[in-house]
């Protein structure tokens, strides 16, 4: 008899990061491991856990102005429970039944590319909503601001660049 292979997990803490290719829409993931992520994000929308589906109405309702949140998005490797491309943002649902360890590893894949990832406890949505509506929308515009300071940064850095360049001298 063969032997069974188990999943091992290397320490969230010891580096590792994602290496970024041309691949699998930019992370070095084969195309059908891709497949079998969205056939899993698919099935999750099938059969989403009662707080998941609970947000995901108030999301339908809420008005985040040109901002949305897409339900079970494939990022990478890891599958959110909602995403928000436009604001690099990712909402976690965590369950009681939910590994520490692989949930620790993806975070600091997602942080790695810069994509912020907020927990948020199954129990809270289900007991208090709206505190949890507050909560993302701070961390809306938690992002909003980042993107804006980045955005500036870049502006000044192109602009010190291109006066390195073609200096303006007058005689």
């Amino acid at each position: 008899m063969t032997e069974r292979k188990t999943l091992q997990l290397r320490d969230a803490d010891a580096g590792g990061e994602p290496a970024i290719k041309k691949r699998g829409r930019g992370w070095e993931i084969s195309d059908k491991r891709l497949d079998v992520l969205h056939d899993r994000a698919r099935e999750m929308k099938r059969d989403p856990s009662e707080a998941h589906s609970a947000l995901a109405e108030r999301f339908s309702k809420a008005d985040f102005g040109r901002y949305s949140f897409k339900r079970f998005a494939v990022i990478g490797s890891a599958i959110v429970d909602f995403s928000c491309h436009q604001l690099g943002m990712a909402i976690v649902i965590d369950e009681d039944d939910a590994p520490e360890a692989l949930a620790r590893r993806r975070d600091k894949s997602l942080e790695a590319v810069g994509v912020r990832v907020m927990h948020i406890a199954a129990q809270d949505i289900l007991e208090n909503m709206d505190e949890v509506l507050v909560r993302i929308t701070a961390g809306m515009r938690l992002r909003i601001a980042d993107k804006q300071e980045a955005r500036a940064a870049h502006r000044e850095q192109k602009d010190r660049a291109r006066s390195g360049r073609y200096p303006h001298s007058r005689t």
